[in-house]
């Protein structure tokens, strides 16, 4: 594989540390802010509307400029939003700093998607995804425990600081090693936007919020899950982070290996994995063991839906992959943000911790449903 998608990867595991650090120190922040665990769960949901409103704006904005070079700036927005969360004297400032970051995550993800099958050949194009977004996998297993443990020694805004660092590094690693293009050519943002009068990339999308909802449905409230009903320590939090982390790069890395061969049948099988093991969550939660192992495969079910999920779009939006790319970026993180909002309310609702995982089950059997969907129109387009 080029050593551009390495460079790719390195920005993905800062941005990937930034969105999933918040979840482990869930209960540090209610505490500092004086709110409530669902209220600082909506930093979380934040973040995410961020990713999806500010990707595919963002996306064209950059239109004029090479990958390069848009890639840089995202990454300086991304460090300048976690440079004022560290700073943050309010909960207020906080979600503000969240939501700057956000901004680079959608369009970063977006672009680099794009640059990234681009670097190889079109049978290898789900494989190349699948390699950059390892390193958002990989902020799960160094990223994102090592933080929470920063956090947990030193305070959450070590934590910001430590991601900070990270985005430095990530900025230097794409002016180092991702080679100039030249800007993107075609016909304009109108020809962008038109390729969104296709039904299939509605679909598309819509499998991508459903599909994906069930995973931080679950994770938000991963600290308080482990700590109110398994009864584990607040120091086990950050191992069993880890543990998730691992399943996610196994589940990148099978996910894009499958879907280069089937993508549709991919997205079925993850998706509905996925819904299984949400079940099992929430029935294994008081058992220790058993709630480690199931999220390890939580973790790798979860994962195994990006490559094909993105690949889907790519494949629906021919024409305007960069715009949709971004827009499917946004799609997750939409996801990510009923996932996480829905499954507050279950616990406001006075349904406790093990709700948000039977939340997660029912949004994976949406997806599945808007993937049945998408599977017909998809059979009827192609001629006997």
């Amino acid at each position: 594989m080029p050593l551009a998608l390495f460079a790719l990867a390195i920005s993905a595991f800062g941005i990937g540390t930034t969105e999933f650090i918040i979840n482990g120190l869930l209960p540090e922040l209610a505490m500092d802010f004086g709110v409530t665990i669902p209220v600082a769960g909506l930093l979380v949901s934040g973040y995410a509307l961020g990713v999806a409103v500010g990707g595919p704006p963002l996306t064209m904005l950059g239109g004029r400029l090479s990958r390069k070079t848009v890639l840089l700036w995202l990454m300086v927005l991304f460090v300048v939003g976690n440079l004022l969360s560290a700073l943050a004297p309010s909960y207020g400032v906080l979600m503000v700093g969240r939501f700057l970051a956000a901004f680079a995550h959608g369009a970063y993800f977006g672009v680099g998607s794009v640059v990234a099958a681009d670097l190889v050949a079109p049978q290898k194009r789900a494989s190349a995804i699948a390699l950059m977004f390892t390193g958002l996998t990989l902020a799960n297993v160094l990223g994102v425990p090592l933080g929470t443990w920063i956090g947990q020694a030193f305070g959450w805004r070590a934590t910001f600081w430590f991601v900070v660092a990270i985005g430095v590094v990530g900025f230097l690693g794409v002016l180092a090693l991702v080679p100039h293009q030249p800007r993107p050519t075609g016909g304009g943002l109108l020809s962008e936007l038109a390729t969104f009068r296709k039904a299939g990339v509605w679909l598309a999308l819509a499998m991508t919020v459903f599909g994906f909802a069930p995973v931080f449905a679950v994770i938000t409230f991963i600290a308080p899950i482990m700590t109110g009903v398994g009864g584990f320590s607040p120091g086990a939090v950050p191992v069993v982070m880890a543990v998730f982390g691992v399943g996610l790069v196994v589940g990148n890395l099978i996910g894009g290996k499958l879907a280069d061969r089937a993508v549709m049948p991919s997205i079925y099988g993850s998706v509905a994995l996925l819904t299984l093991l949400a079940v099992v969550v929430a029935l294994v939660s008081g058992n220790q063991v058993a709630f480690v192992i199931t999220i390890a495969l939580f973790g790798v079910a979860a994962f195994a839906t990006v490559p094909p999920l993105q690949t889907r779009v790519l494949d629906a939006a021919t024409g305007a992959p960069t715009l949709a790319s971004a827009a499917n970026i946004g799609a997750f993180n939409l996801g990510n943000a009923i996932g996480s909002f829905a499954a507050g309310l279950t616990i406001d609702a006075g349904l406790g911790y093990t709700a948000p995982a039977w939340t997660a089950a029912l949004l994976g059997l949406a997806g599945l449903a808007v993937a049945g969907v998408a599977g017909v129109q998809t059979r009827r387009l192609v001629p006997a």
